[in-house]
């Protein structure tokens, strides 16, 4: 059961990264809220959301 949990959360990290390293203007119109923050900042916080999800998915299989 662990397991799945941190299996999903791995995925959900690799889902939240992808749109900002992908699209990032997309995501900002969608967080109007974070769209006034630098897009570097954006891409970057993407960037390790999609390499810790990675990660922590490869370790849990």
């Amino acid at each position: 059961m662990a397991q799945d949990l941190l299996t999903a959360f791995a995925l959900l990290l690799i889902i939240e990264g992808l749109l900002p390293v992908l699209a990032p203007k997309v995501w900002q119109k969608a967080m109007q809220d974070l769209s006034r923050s630098n897009p570097k900042f954006i891409r970057i916080g993407g960037i390790v959301s999609l390499l810790g999800g990675a990660l922590l998915l490869q370790f849990l299989r």
